[in-house]
């Protein structure tokens, strides 16, 4: 390494020498100072150099610089030296060690022979120690499986005897055991996927045994609670609803201890009812505590009404509290019953009713429904005895139609309750279906005690409806108010053609109104017959009107019947007006002239030939009777003395009817009527004259100058009709108007 202080370590430099030319002198001092330029500080070994230059505290002078070289050199040598003494040393202790490893080795040799000669006597010993902590090992794990499998699946015998021992409680620990021998059950399907199923086998026939005996005793132990269950305590006890929750994992015993349970209760509540009846007492389910305040609903027995209402009351409340009581273990407890029933059908398929119980899923609210009315069962035959006796025995039709009313109401309020198809509601309808039996029966009762009554069935003189007709429409307005009340504002009106009120209709209406419509037979007046129909069918009329439930079946028909009566008032009232004005017997003898004028409108070649051989002519009216002037004159005179109270003669003669309004009507149409009559009579006679020529000349106040075709006079008519001068040439020239004046508008005038 070049340094700034020596050169070559092989002999002084070429530039230092004193025989060099002074230019190699130059060009060596530029080379080094060139070289210490070019040199890099940051060298570490120029770094060292330096540190240790500065350790030494070395001056920077000639003829320390003249020494450096020597010193340094004398030091490394020193070094070497020392160098070289330590590994003398260090030689002499590695042959001492190499000694040492070679008595080492010697002495390994001979323990490889003792181990050699030590491992072929112990060799036997270690295999039998290996065997024998194998074997310990697998003892070990044995006994671990044992104890686990001891643990799982054998239960102790004090535990077994608080499943099957019938003096230890059904508490908590029983159910607790009972669900732990059920695990173990249920785990022995892997016991028996094993090649060694004996094991797994009799495990599941112990436990199987045990179960059944479990079961027995929590189905013993339910029968037992249910025998002295207050139900009065809308709560049944949690261990009871466990207990049957658990028992549904066996359908037969479930279902043999819900039919024990709804014995019980029939019992109990049937008991409950009798005292209810008899004794006052003051639970409606049979609490057994009297109560003196209230008193026996056989009390009520003489009103028919409070006696069913008090005791469909009493069952209400009674459903209603039973319902009550057990919905908490069908409805709150459903889920779980249904799935312990699902799978004790899966245990015991026998235990199915039918191939659809095992899709079927266990309905709490259907379930409960059913044990209700099974519990009712007892009480729902005394009931309909009780009430079936008490109808027969009444025979007030109102107020069994009342009791169809509660009937109908209560058979609404069960289906609410417990469901349409139940026992209570088919009581409620075959309850009411005979009600409604003996209401038709009372009816018919009625009818047939009224036939044969002359008395009653004769018309009253003033063509009123019957007493008889008057007190069924008495009637009936009171069941159709008990309907309509029964019926509610909140509920859809019965306006079909058959509604549930139709059957009364045909058993306390028609048969009256037949009645009543026959009785008119008796009358030989055809005019009072009609008179008195009309009257009863307005009465009926009038009575259904408000209603419309019950006039929307029977309101189209007495409709129909009364316009028909109003055509026969309307006939008579006409023939009335008609005979009484002397126009009648106008009328009959234009009768064939009335018929040519129809004949003449056909227009037929038949009906033309025979009109022409047979139609009479207008100039033979004068030779008609009815036209002579002495019967026309007779027929203006009963005209003129018919015409000032014709109208209060029209009325009275219909006076009899019951509605004003109607004779009014009868009597305008057949004024109208009328008067057609005489337009047609009044244009006959000026037809007539017209064609026989003769012409009238008024003179005032009746008299009038008829002349002939030749324009001469031919006589003068008076007043009275007489005549005053006769023509010699023609005596028969005389005027059909003269003698009939009357005008149509004289008469609309008169009779408006």
């Amino acid at each position: 390494m070049t340094s700034y202080f020596s050169g070559p370590r092989d002999g002084p430099s070429p530039a230092s020498s004193p025989l060099s030319p002074p230019s190699q002198r130059s060009s060596a001092l530029s080379n080094r100072l060139t070289s210490v330029l070019s040199a890099s500080y940051a060298d570490s070994d120029i770094r060292d150099a330096l540190e240790t230059l500065s350790i030494r505290g070395i001056h920077n002078t000639a003829e320390t610089r003249r020494q450096l070289r020597l010193d340094v050199q004398k030091e490394v040598v020193d070094c070497n030296g020392e160098i070289v003494r330590d590994f003398g040393k260090v030689a002499e202790q590695l042959k001492r060690i190499g000694s040492v490893i070679t008595s080492l080795n010697q002495t390994c040799n001979e323990m490889r022979k003792h181990i050699d000669i030590a491992k072929q006597e112990t060799t036997p010993v270690l295999e039998e120690a290996t065997a024998l902590i194998q074997s310990k090992k697998d003892t070990e794990t044995k006994q671990q499986l044992l104890d686990a499998f001891s643990k799982h699946f054998m239960v102790p015998e004090e535990e077994l005897m608080v499943l099957t021992s019938a003096e230890e409680p059904v508490s908590d620990r029983f159910f607790d055991v009972l669900a732990r021998v059920k695990q173990v059950h249920n785990d022995c399907e892997l016991l028996l996927g094993g090649e060694n199923q004996r094991l797994g086998l009799e495990i599941m026939e112990m436990t199987k045994r045990h179960l059944n005996a479990a079961y027995q005793k929590l189905y013993k132990w339910i029968q037992k609670e249910f025998q002295s269950l207050n139900l009065e305590d809308p709560r049944i006890s949690s261990s009871i609803r466990r207990a049957l929750r658990v028992l549904a994992e066996r359908p037969s015993l479930f279902h043999s201890c819900l039919d024990f349970f709804a014995e019980a209760r029939d019992y109990v509540l049937s008991d409950a009812f009798h005292y209810a009846l008899t004794d006052a007492m003051a639970s409606a389910n049979g609490a057994g505590t009297s109560d003196r305040t209230v008193k026996p609903i056989e009390f009520s027995a003489h009103d028919p009404l409070r006696y069913i209402g008090d005791m469909l009351a009493w069952v209400h409340s009674t459903t209603v509290s039973e319902r009550e009581a057990l919905e908490a273990l069908f409805v709150a407890d459903g889920d779980e019953l249904a799935r312990g029933i699902q799978a004790g059908l899966t245990s015991e398929p026998w235990a199915r009713i039918n191939e659809e119980d095992e899709m079927m899923a266990f309905n709490g609210h259907k379930a409960l429904s059913d044990l209700v009315n099974r519990d009712l069962t007892g009480v729902s035959r005394s009931l309909r005895q009780r009430v079936e006796l008490v109808i027969q025995g009444h025979d007030d039709p109102i107020t069994c139609y009342k009791v169809i009313n509660l009937l109908s109401f209560y058979r609404a309020t069960f289906s609410k309750l417990v469901g349409p198809n139940t026992q209570l509601v088919d009581l409620m309808q075959n309850l009411e279906t005979f009600t409604l039996k003996h209401f038709e029966a009372l009816m018919g009762e009625q009818v047939t005690s009224l036939s044969s009554d002359q008395l009653a069935l004769a018309p009253p003189p003033d063509l009123s409806p019957p007493e008889f007709l008057l007190d069924a429409l008495e009637n009936l307005v009171s069941l159709m108010k008990t309907y309509e009340g029964s019926v509610g504002p909140d509920e859809p009106s019965d306006t079909d053609a058959d509604n549930s009120f139709t059957p009364v209709m045909r058993a306390a209406f028609d048969p009256f109104l037949n009645l009543a419509r026959s009785s008119s037979e008796e009358l030989d007046d055809p005019t009072a017959q009609i008179i008195y129909r009309t009257n009863i069918l307005l009465a009926a009329q009038a009575t259904l009107s408000p209603f419309n439930f019950a006039s929307v079946t029977h309101m189209a028909r007495l409709s129909s019947a009364i316009s028909a009566l109003r055509t026969n008032l309307l006939d008579i009232q006409h023939d009335f007006l008609l005979e009484n004005s002397g126009l009648e017997v106008l009328l009959a003898a234009l009768e064939p002239f009335s018929k040519s004028t129809k004949d003449h409108e056909d227009t037929s070649p038949e009906n033309s030939e025979k009109g022409a051989q047979s139609k009479p002519q207008l100039t033979d009216l004068t030779s008609l009777p009815a036209f002579q002037p002495e019967a026309l004159v007779r027929s203006s005179q009963q005209l003129d003395d018919f015409l000032p109270s014709a109208l209060m003669d029209a009325t009275d003669h219909l006076k009899r009817l019951q509605s004003a309004s109607l004779i009014q009507s009868v009597t305008e149409d057949a004024v109208e009527a009328f008067c057609r009559d005489f337009e047609f009579v009044e244009g006959m006679i000026i037809a007539a004259d017209e064609a026989r020529g003769m012409t009238q000349v008024t003179l005032g106040t009746g008299a009038s100058i008829i002349s002939g075709r030749s324009g001469r006079s031919s006589r003068k008519t008076k007043p009275d009709g007489k005549d005053g001068e006769e023509d010699d040439e023609s005596g028969d020239q005389w005027s059909l108007r003269s003698l009939f004046p009357r005008t149509t508008g004289e008469i609309r005038v008169l009779l408006s």
